[in-house]
């Protein structure tokens, strides 16, 4: 499988180029932005895993002197 994302100031030109990949019997989707978002944070966590064990006290205290500062 493979997945193309197309970004659009214009409208028309994105409804183009998907009416050409229904034509071509390509399936596409609209992505909302909670679509976006959920795609950015599961990336995220991807990207900030670990696999390491953090001590809840310890974590909890350099969150609370992060938003002291």
């Amino acid at each position: 499988m493979e997945i193309a994302i197309f970004q659009s100031n214009s409208k028309s030109d994105l409804d183009l180029i998907l009416a050409i990949a229904k034509k071509m019997g390509i399936d596409s989707k609209i992505l909302s932005t909670e679509d976006i978002e959920d795609i950015g944070l599961a990336n995220a966590i991807k990207v900030g895993q670990t696999r390491e064990y953090i001590e809840v006290d310890s974590f909890i205290e350099q969150l609370s002197n992060e938003i002291k500062n």
